[in-house]
């Protein structure tokens, strides 16, 4: 099915998302909420997966990123069991209705509550990055692993995303990340910055607000490059999970050298979404 599925990732990305790059008309393009923008293309996309995606495993569901947006209700799915296949249509809107990369379609396969598969397509760049629980992580097809040295703090790069941090906890980040080797507030896309962990471009990437379509795919695969994917008080991730504040590394002394700079103090005090 790992085949099955990329094809038809591909298949709605050249067909429904990339046609519409830079060509989109102004009613097209409309708001969720304050700055969270929807496009013809995120609807079309979620639509053709949904049917695809089911007909490939009958009596699987779909949680997509916009039936959310319709109906909340939609998302408790992940946790009642059985097949579920977690949809973000187009990863990273808010580029793609400016006109700029990148954005992505990501899929996730999760069965009981556990992610199993998942798929994360570069639609511009054409790279398709997959995983399969147990059985490693592949970019266009070729295996890819996390670093396994901690160089220190000083020496590692990745991303601190202050985008919908508490006010407080934002001024603590910014002053404590300057001791890390290099940060950015990322590229508003999680299918580019979990792949980039994946292959050491970037060695770490802090976010706020976790919803299920933007981590569950990126998450397998950076596990499955060995990687480490938590909470920010150590808890292992996993989609059902509605707690704010996650941390990504390629492996688990990374994550406890960027935990201990961001948080010299301990982790923070985290209510659940």
């Amino acid at each position: 099915m790992l085949d099955q599925v990329a094809e038809l990732v591909r298949e709605v990305a050249h067909t429904v998302v990339l046609p519409r790059f830079r060509r989109l008309a102004d009613d097209e393009v409309s708001q969720k909420a304050p700055g969270d923008l929807v496009t013809i293309a995120d609807q079309e996309s979620e639509r053709a997966l949904t049917r695809g995606l089911t007909a490939l495993l009958p009596g699987s569901v779909v949680v997509g990123e916009e039936a959310v947006a319709a109906d909340p209700a939609v998302r408790d799915r992940i946790g009642a069991g059985g097949a579920v296949w977690i949809v973000d249509p187009v990863d990273g809107t808010n580029n793609f209705a400016a006109g700029r990369t990148p954005f992505c379609v990501m899929v996730a396969l999760v069965n009981d509550g556990e992610t199993t598969a998942a798929w994360i397509l570069d639609v511009v760049g054409d790279h398709l990055t997959v995983a399969e629980a147990g059985s490693g992580a592949y970019r266009d097809g070729v295996r890819v692993k996390t670093r396994t040295d901690d160089p220190g703090a000083a020496s590692l790069h990745g991303v601190v995303s202050h985008k919908y941090l508490p006010e407080d906890l934002r001024q603590q980040v910014r002053a404590n990340a300057a001791g890390l080797g290099g940060h950015t507030a990322g590229r508003h896309c999680a299918g580019y910055e979990y792949p980039a962990i994946a292959t050491d471009e970037q060695q770490f990437g802090m976010f706020w607000r976790i919803l299920p379509w933007d981590h569950t795919p990126g998450s397998l695969i950076v596990r499955e490059a060995g990687g480490v994917v938590r909470h920010l008080d150590g808890t292992e991730y996993r989609p059902v999970n509605h707690q704010r504040g996650l941390l990504v590394a390629a492996n688990a002394e990374i994550w406890d050298t960027v935990h201990g700079t961001l948080f010299p103090d301990g982790s923070p005090d985290v209510d659940p979404t």
